[in-house]
């Protein structure tokens, strides 16, 4: 039987493979998902673990702490040829493969050569036979799972630590204000997206909220706003995004923000109906009272 750590791990390490050329494929993406979908009893964190890989690329240094891992998770004969076996599969993925991914796959293969098995390789199908619950051994190296938590429950904020730390922006500001900016422009997006699409003007009023409501320069707002649209495709989850924002906040900020919501749907001339379901979901997720949110609508001159 074989591990669901190392399935996990060898997810991973394929997608890595997949980046080497800066992009990754529709079909690459599918054949990866459905790859995951056949490992049994996946739980949604592992599957998160995997997706994070997905949503942006892998450097040398990541690719080869992912490669050292699979080294030390495929210790058997037959663990080893599997991952021979998934290499070579993965070369079915796309029509071409470009020469960056073509080394990365190489560099994969000449990790284990000197491991290399004759055992019988049956397809990548036998991976999905077992599972383990044992954890992953750890590898020196750059890991973007360390950050696992804040991807899962606050992935706006996520996305901008990963940007900063590309040294893309640069936001002056404790990380709990960082954190609760975050959210707030995640659901601000959630409101604009659910027209469905997204207008200059209430792109200009959710930069100017938070830098009226939270003091922010031109360019912060316009960072935040810029992440928490990028995030949009990510299925921000309005649960995660308003029970957190309710936890550092008080109830006039959440008052407020409720109010600030309702003027970013009104901001291109008029508020519809799903816009208002929007805000009324995360209204009652803030924990707010239903005539609050109604003095909030009556505010909006919505009827």
């Amino acid at each position: 039987m074989v591990e669901t750590d190392l399935i996990l791990t060898l997810a991973k390490t394929l997608i890595a493979v997949s980046w080497a050329d800066g992009k990754l494929t529709s079909d690459e993406i599918t054949n990866m998902k459905e790859m995951l979908a056949r490992i049994p009893d996946l739980n949604a964190r592992q599957w998160m673990s995997v997706e994070m890989y997905i949503e942006s690329p892998v450097d040398d240094a990541e690719r080869a702490r992912l490669i050292g891992e699979l080294q030390v998770q495929a210790q058997t004969p037959e663990n080893r040829a599997l991952v021979f076996q998934a290499l070579d599969d993965m070369l079915a993925w796309t029509d071409e493969v470009t020469p960056e991914e073509r080394q990365a796959l190489d560099e994969v293969k000449a990790a284990f050569e000197s491991g290399d098995s004759s055992a019988s390789l049956h397809g990548l199908s036998r991976l999905f036979r077992g599972r383990s619950a044992s954890q992953p051994a750890q590898s020196a190296g750059p890991n973007r799972e360390d950050h696992l938590d804040d991807f899962i429950n606050n992935r706006v904020y996520y996305a901008a630590s990963q940007r900063m730390a590309r040294g893309e922006a640069a936001l002056d500001l404790p990380d709990a204000q960082v954190r609760k900016l975050s959210l707030a422009g995640g659901m601000m997006a959630k409101v604009a997206a659910a027209n469905p699409q997204i207008t200059d003007q209430e792109m200009t009023v959710m930069t100017g909220a938070l830098q009226t409501h939270w003091q922010l320069s031109a360019d912060e707002a316009s960072f935040v706003v810029d992440v928490a649209l990028s995030q949009l495709s990510s299925e921000l989850d309005d649960y995660r995004l308003a029970s957190e924002f309710a936890r550092v906040t008080g109830y006039d900020e959440r008052c407020q923000f409720v109010d600030l919501l309702f003027v970013i749907a009104n901001a291109d001339g008029g508020i519809t109906e799903p816009e208002i379901e929007e805000i009324s979901s995360i209204s009652n997720i803030l924990s707010l009272p239903r005539q609050r949110f109604f003095e909030a609508k009556k505010k909006a001159a919505v009827q």
